[in-house]
């Protein structure tokens, strides 16, 4: 955190000098511990600031002490995207360091709707974003432009992320052969779901499947993996098969670095009742079921994600309008959700409680924040 407040003092204030009554690096950092601190919009932020205001200024200037919640709001608007990124992706880097070899990560691509930046007259901000459930951080995001959709907002954020050696999963609206060939050429592997937005090849790789004694030929070759879970009142069983037989599919050729397609069979058993979910996919891994599962049931980790952005930090109550003010939050609130995983609170808290903690102590965690 030490590291972190040296790049929020290197974010240039574009506004004019003589206008300025409140520094905007002072601003950042009052909305990015007040969010941890369970603050969860523009009024509880400034609230934040003036109950901790003597505290606060042992690290930040405050000359014209603490910021009306209009004046956060409208520096916070004023601020590019882009540079909130930076700042975060500065941060992500230092945690980084001294990780050792690196380890062949999942980072999941998904979109989501901030609901509360909408109304009848505005369409909702839509942002997509990349999330390591190794680490617990969102590793970029874009935001889909107005008049343009959530696959070229993927593009657009595959081409400004590190890929390389890391397994790139998305759902379905992103099974297209221009994201293929982008992670491929970024040197990184991809597992992408297959549904009936690709008709073709979902119908191709559903038949392929269907074939009941090729299924138990996968299972004697080892390229299968089957978990049994008990969870919500019912047995879950998961069957993960792959195969590198892909030679008879059409077009295969015009997908880069294909070389194995999957299915995964989940069997749901709750009150003597069974219900059975058959779901595709095609990838550029080599065929090694183990990694296949991994990636599979690693997607879900950005579900966690944008779970937490509405629970833990009620983002789609928040009714913040103007856009640029409502994606910097959105990267804030991320920023938070990290560093809340990294806080240690004394005992085994889930990060909605980790956050009241903090809004009944914040001074008895600051030191350990500026340790993080």
């Amino acid at each position: 955190m030490e590291k972190l407040f040296e790049f929020i003092m290197g974010i240039t204030d574009r506004r004019q000098e003589w206008k300025i009554a409140h520094k905007l690096k002072d601003i950042v950092v009052i909305v990015l511990l007040g969010t941890l601190a369970n603050a969860e919009d523009w009024v509880e932020l400034e609230i934040f600031g003036q109950r901790n205001e003597k505290l606060l200024k042992k690290y930040i200037e405050l000359s014209n002490g603490i910021p009306s919640h209009d004046t956060i709001q409208r520096v916070m608007g004023s601020i590019e995207p882009e540079v909130m990124k930076g700042l975060f992706e500065e941060w992500r880097k230092k945690c980084d360091e001294g990780e050792g070899e690196r380890i062949k990560k999942i980072l999941n691509i998904d979109g989501k709707r901030l609901r509360g930046s909408g109304n009848k007259n505005r369409e909702a901000l839509h942002v997509v974003s990349a999330w390591s459930k190794e680490d617990g951080i969102c590793f970029g995001q874009k935001a889909v432009k107005e008049g343009s959709n959530e696959i070229e907002a993927i593009k657009e954020l595959l081409g400004v992320i590190n890929v390389k050696g890391q397994i790139v999963t998305i759902d379905a609206i992103g099974t297209q052969k221009e994201i293929a060939k982008k992670i491929v050429e970024k040197k990184g592997d991809y597992v992408l779901a297959v549904k009936k937005n690709q008709a073709d090849k979902y119908e191709e790789i559903k038949t392929y499947f269907g074939d009941m004694g090729f299924l138990k030929r996968i299972e004697e070759e080892e390229i299968y993996v089957k978990t049994i879970e008990k969870a919500h009142g019912q047995i879950e069983k998961r069957e993960y098969y792959q195969t590198r037989d892909i030679e008879w599919m059409y077009e295969k050729e015009k997908w880069e670095g294909l070389k194995s397609i999957g299915m995964v069979r989940t069997t749901l058993k709750k009150e003597g009742e069974e219900k059975v979910v058959e779901r595709y996919y095609i990838s550029s891994l080599d065929g090694k079921a183990k990694e296949f599962e991994k990636a599979v049931r690693g997607h879900w980790a950005i579900e966690s994600m944008h779970w937490h952005l509405d629970v833990t930090f009620r983002e789609d109550a928040n009714r913040t309008i103007e856009k640029r003010a409502a994606e910097n939050m959105n990267i804030i609130r991320k920023w938070a959700l990290s560093i809340l995983k990294m806080l240690d609170v004394g005992k085994k808290r889930s990060l909605k409680k980790k956050r009241f903690t903090l809004s009944c102590d914040f001074e008895g965690f600051v030191e350990q924040l500026l340790g993080l």
